[in-house]
């Protein structure tokens, strides 16, 4: 089991991004699957979860700007971000719940 993050990035706030998160060695249509983050300094926050049935929910504060989804075909999950505000900032994971396998993260920085 391996997942990868990518498409991090330094972006002004307002700025979107558009995080990837490859994974390997099971198909993610099958497991719910977390997107966390982690500032510097702070615990894990969980951002959102979608579920094996391609249900999603979201934190209250990116409810509205993220919009997770996922590409079966290409075992790829993704994190829209849009509206990124300095709070944002944070090592992004994408995290198997079963498991709680996790990638290595992918940083992203909202900054002026």
């Amino acid at each position: 089991v391996q997942l990868v993050e990518s498409g991090g990035g330094l972006v002004h706030p307002g700025g979107s991004l558009r995080l990837s998160c490859a994974a390997s060695g099971f198909a993610i249509s099958a497991y719910d699957i977390v997107w966390v983050r982690q500032a510097p300094g702070k615990g894990v926050e969980w951002v959102s979860t979608i579920n094996a049935a391609g249900a999603t929910v979201y934190e209250d504060s990116v409810q509205g700007r993220f919009t997770v989804s996922r590409d079966n075909a290409k075992n790829t999950l993704y994190l829209e971000m849009k509206t990124l505000k300095p709070e944002d900032s944070a090592l992004y994971y994408c995290q198997r719940v079963l498991g709680a396998y996790r990638g290595p993260g992918t940083q992203v920085n909202v900054s002026s």
